[in-house]
């Protein structure tokens, strides 16, 4: 969390910097925050072992970046950011995040329109004095209202991957403590669901007022770094219950349940409203009452020490959690139709990974290792190949290169296959970047959209048609190129898309980079059922992106796929036959 943090406040400062109109600072800025967002090691440690000199060994971190580090590391700040906040006109973080706005418009519109927030911008563009600036024009105008809409619709809410180290450190400091038995993270944390609000955390304990006035004091973490869960407000402290608001911005209640009624209570706190008043009405059929208490006959409790037991004393089979939605998973549950949904270790393969060949921080050779260490037999390198020059992608020149390489490295790194790929940019005509005799070469190709997402969505229909007809093309990466809380998916036929898919025996991938999770879940599952295949990959531009794998598998999971709708799941032979067309 530290790492990613610091990442954001100097891709901020780059910003800021950029509005300046400063050269090349916020190159360097921007090339620092890439590094701190893949560094494996967090950065108050490498501190602690080496002090500046440690730091100033970090890829792109020069003396007066260390510095700044070590500021953070020591007082939770950097007053460079702070300084250059207070200097800036706008609000620059909550304008950047209307999708289609850099920090070049923003001066515009600041300079032009005196636009200095979201409020300003809405304004203007509603009065149509947009669309009369240089650069910008009615249809700018329009996205940026649109951009406005979504911007207000994600308030509130955290991304699933972003929480979940803060979540587990705080469970992890609970469990270490002798007063407690039982902790389970519940609600939507446990649903995995892509977006949460906040954090509800139950367990067992013997001597609850410790564990509570624990709770309202969180230190950040025990050795007392900036690192972790700490308490900023407590909103309410009590016996059994108490709530905190976290310095990341989040709420966390806690409750003490009694050890008869920790499944009971663990199923109620779990599923959503719908999935729940679901399962009280079939305890009501039966003649029984259940609540987070247990499942009650008259006065008598007959069930609640564990889930399992609750769902089979109202007749169910057990439900996983990512499934406690009312999607449908009661009825397939009564009928015998649940499926076994893939499980988190079921995954074989990484099918998309980034090295410093294009805009990954490590070789290729660390990024087979490092899949090895995760018990992979195969990865497949996916730089990025075309027209994408912030990506550094590659041309047919150096991909034939590149090929050469991983054919190199495949002789050094024993216990894992390194494949031989590329990430291809679809172009709007849905004709690819890279020649086919080039892409003919490669094991596994993977064709991407990342131009041009305003398309209507009958041409974006025929851009991804005439790209999964390609016999090159073996997977759609991130097949709606949405970006949660930054941008929506374009448009196109999902009808179409799925019976071309599956004709061409192409694969849709189920992205797992914690602010993509594209294909989303409703996506994923109707993908399942119209008998296309998927792929779940990271997306991974360092060796520490590879275990949000995770949060991939949990995106399949909630889209109700099994272990053989999933094609990295099967051992290497069987998914490479399976893309031999």
């Amino acid at each position: 969390m530290r790492n990613l943090e610091l990442a954001q406040i100097f891709y901020q400062m780059a910003d800021l910097l950029e509005m300046k109109e400063i050269s090349f600072k916020p190159r360097a800025f921007e090339k620092v925050a890439r590094v701190l967002e893949s560094l494996e090691k967090d950065v108050a440690d490498i501190y602690r072992e080496g002090g500046l000199a440690a730091l100033e060994k970090i890829p792109g971190v020069g003396k007066n970046i260390a510095k700044r580090v070590e500021e953070f590391i020591k007082t939770g700040r950097i007053k460079d950011y702070q300084k250059l906040k207070k200097e800036c006109p706008v609000d620059l973080e909550s304008l950047m995040a209307v999708e289609g706005l850099g920090s070049q418009k923003i001066k515009v519109l600041y300079k032009k329109l005196k636009i200095k927030n979201l409020r300003d911008l809405e304004k203007a563009a509603k009065a149509g004095k947009i669309r009369k600036l240089e650069g910008f024009g009615q249809k700018s105008e329009k996205n940026i209202l649109q951009g406005i809409a979504f911007v207000k619709s994600s308030k509130g809410r955290f991304l699933l991957g972003l929480i979940l180290p803060a979540v587990r450190e705080i469970v992890s400091q609970l469990k270490n403590l002798p007063e407690t038995g039982k902790v389970e993270v519940a609600g939507s944390i446990r649903r995995m669901k892509e977006t949460i609000g906040d954090i509800d955390i139950l367990i067992t304990s013997n001597k609850p007022d410790k564990v509570m006035n624990f709770f309202v004091r969180m230190p950040a973490s025990p050795d007392g770094g900036q690192d972790g869960p700490e308490v900023v407000k407590v909103w309410a402290k009590g016996p059994t219950k108490s709530s905190v608001r976290l310095k990341d911005g989040f709420d966390c209640d806690l409750r003490v349940i009694k050890r008869e009624s920790f499944g009971a209570a663990l199923q109620y706190f779990t599923g959503n409203k719908d999935h729940n008043i679901l399962t009280r009405r079939l305890a009501i059929k039966k003649g029984l009452k259940l609540n987070e208490y247990g499942i009650f006959r008259g006065r008598k409790r007959i069930a609640g020490k564990n889930e399992k037991e609750v769902y089979q004393t109202i007749g169910l089979p057990y439900i996983e959690p990512e499934l406690r939605t009312n999607s449908g998973e009661i009825e397939a549950a009564l009928a015998g139709q649940l499926p076994k949904i893939i499980d988190y270790s079921d995954i074989k393969g990484e099918t998309h990974c980034h090295t410093n060949w294009s805009d990954g921080v490590e070789t290729i050779a660390q990024m087979a290792k490092a899949a090895k260490k995760m018990g992979y037999r195969y990865i497949v390198i996916t730089d990025h190949a075309g027209f994408l020059k912030i990506a550094h992608g590659l041309d047919e020149k150096r991909l034939l290169k590149q090929m050469a390489e991983i054919d190199r490295v495949n002789r050094l790194v024993s216990g894992i296959k390194i494949l031989r790929g590329c990430e291809v940019d679809i172009k709007d005509d849905g004709s690819l970047a890279i020649k086919d005799e080039v892409l003919a070469k490669l094991d596994i190709v993977l064709g991407a959209i990342h131009s041009s997402f305003k398309m209507s969505r009958a041409d974006m229909t025929t851009r991804l048609l005439r790209a999964i007809k390609n016999p090159h093309i073996d997977i759609i990466a991130h097949p709606t190129g949405r970006r949660i809380q930054r941008r929506e998916s374009y448009q196109f036929d999902f009808g179409k898309i799925f019976k071309a898919a599956k004709e061409t025996k192409t694969a849709l991938e189920i992205n797992a980079h914690f602010d993509r999770l594209d294909l989303k879940d409703t996506d994923a599952r109707q993908a399942v059922q119209a008998g296309v295949k998927l792929t779940i990959g990271t997306d991974a531009h360092s060796p520490q992106h590879l275990p949000i794998i995770e949060l991939g598998i949990a995106q399949a999971r909630r889209g109700w796929a099994t272990k053989k709708d999933i094609l990295n799941t099967r051992p290497l032979k069987d998914f490479l036959d399976y893309f031999k067309k």
